[in-house]
């Protein structure tokens, strides 16, 4: 069933502008809540461990439903699976916004999570039934505008919230926004694709939720734990054991939760390891640079947020352009540039000190963002493009899973290689070299010694998604090779 020919182009923008809406409130509302920590620690009286989870308890539910969406998306309609994540994300930031204490403040995050999870993945799907294949590049150019433009402004509008209102107002500003989408997808929103009612595979669901939440845990406490400890590796562990289990009971099943087949296909699979690489740098290096505006020059959250905002803004504003270009040249060289361009930049990171400029660093990251617009949809868009619309649901939550482990193995990495890095240095250094330096002057040039190993390793991590991207086939027109017969078993 091919529902392109059956919905209008009115009705295809009306229902690609309301999902756009709503993964611009989701995807705005994740980036918020950082800068804020620092006052709700002071409000409810907590410490960073423990405020850690307003990201770490978001980040749980999030990956834990993505995986489940190939499932809800089969088994119901457009309509009735995207006011559910809307409406259960509104009641979520609700509760966030008026919570009493702060595990009230955690259930509603923990809400807005199972709603947010949803949201992204439909996206995807929808677009791939709504637009034919040589179209799809400049629709997910238009996903990636969401997707960059909510994070461009999210931390220097958050700073501002804070420091001049509460950090409630983060969550009541989202509110009318959320309500409103809900209020305009009941009038717009269309069902898009073919139900096919598959059962609900309850161990598999429990074996996914076990699997990939311990894995993800083990990774976001790997930036407060030592590696070898329960809380880190013996979560790692655990969610990689039940993982292969759930692979291994997956591959046997007639009605899976998550269908494996989709690596059948070479091209999902290599643009999905190009991506893997690509977002372990990425969100781990978006976690440096801040580290080095706050803690080593001293600039406030607003102040770096400013500072991070042209990249930001670059990266939104050229995910149309790539989607176009997508369509005209295919993934392969678009990538490639893309990737040069954040290997090089990332490695200039490398050299940063005490008396690095506002304006070189602006720069190098505007310049690394322009890289990052080309390679993140047109990797995801080639990806899903490979793949037969009757695994569109399957292949969506599977790339989106795994960027969502990628991302947060990537930030433990990194954060672990700057920590190690920056510990090992400081035993090194000799009595000549820190004479006439006062103990803050030492230890920033300790922690700058560790910021820039880590870039380091985000550099090389750039250079093999680039080695990677060298064996994309050439497709000038943009749509990928023909999907093998058994990647549609």
């Amino acid at each position: 069933m091919n529902m392109k020919a059956n919905v209008t182009s009115v009705k295809r923008n009306g229902i690609l502008i309301v999902m756009l809406m709503g993964a611009f409130v989701t995807i705005l509302n994740q980036t918020l809540m950082n800068v804020a920590l620092p006052s709700i620690m002071r409000d409810f009286s907590i410490t960073a461990s423990q405020g850690q989870w307003l990201s770490t308890g978001f980040m749980l539910v999030n990956g834990v439903m993505i995986p489940t969406t190939a499932f809800l998306i089969e088994r119901f309609t457009t309509r009735q699976l995207y006011l559910f994540a809307m409406i259960t994300f509104a009641i979520g930031t609700a509760v966030g916004g008026f919570a009493a204490n702060y595990g009230m403040l955690i259930a509603g995050r923990m809400i807005q999570a199972v709603g947010a999870g949803v949201v992204m993945p439909l996206l995807t799907v929808v677009v791939l039934n709504l637009f034919p294949i040589e179209r799809r590049g400049r629709a997910m150019g238009l996903i990636g505008l969401a997707m960059n433009f909510a994070p461009a402004i999210g931390p220097t509008l958050s700073g501002w919230i804070v420091q001049e209102f509460a950090w409630r107002d983060l969550f009541f500003i989202i509110i009318p926004f959320a309500l409103l989408d809900i209020v305009v997808a009941i009038f717009l929103l269309r069902n898009v694709g073919k139900r096919t009612f598959p059962k609900l595979d309850i161990l598999g669901l429990l074996m996914s939720t076990v699997g990939f939440g311990s894995l993800l845990l083990g990774f976001s406490n790997a930036g407060d734990h030592d590696w070898l400890t329960m809380k880190v590796l013996g979560f790692i562990l655990l969610g990689l054991v039940v993982l292969c289990l759930f692979i291994w009971y997956q591959s046997r099943s007639r009605t899976p939760l998550l269908n494996f087949n989709v690596f059948k296909n070479p091209t999902f699979t290599l643009t999905t390891t190009i991506s893997f690489f690509v977002m372990m740098g990425l969100y781990g290096g978006m976690l440096l640079l801040p580290i080095f505006l706050q803690n080593v020059r001293g600039f406030s959250p607003l102040d770096s947020g400013l500072v991070l905002l042209p990249g930001a803004l670059m990266t939104a504003v050229l995910s149309p352009v790539t989607g176009m270009l997508f369509d005209r040249f295919g993934a392969k060289y678009l990538s490639l540039i893309g990737l040069l361009i954040m290997a090089s930049t990332t490695f200039l990171f490398t050299n940063l000190d005490e008396q690095t400029t506002l304006l070189y660093i602006v720069i190098v990251q505007t310049i690394r963002a322009s890289g990052m617009a080309m390679v993140m949809m047109p990797l995801q868009t080639a990806a899903l493009n490979s793949l037969p619309l009757s695994l569109a649901a399957h292949g969506s939550a599977m790339f989106n899973t795994i960027r969502q482990v990628a991302g947060s193995i990537g930030t433990a990495a990194l954060i672990t290689v700057m920590s190690k890095s920056a510990a090992s240095f400081g035993k090194q250094l000799t009595g000549a070299e820190v004479a006439g330096k006062t103990q803050q002057q030492i230890a920033d040039h300790i922690l700058i010694h560790g910021i820039e190993t880590a870039f380091l390793a985000a550099s090389i991590l750039s250079v093999i998604a680039c080695i990677l991207t060298l064996f994309i086939r050439k497709n000038p027109s943009g749509l990928e090779p023909v999907v093998h017969k058994e990647a549609q078993s």
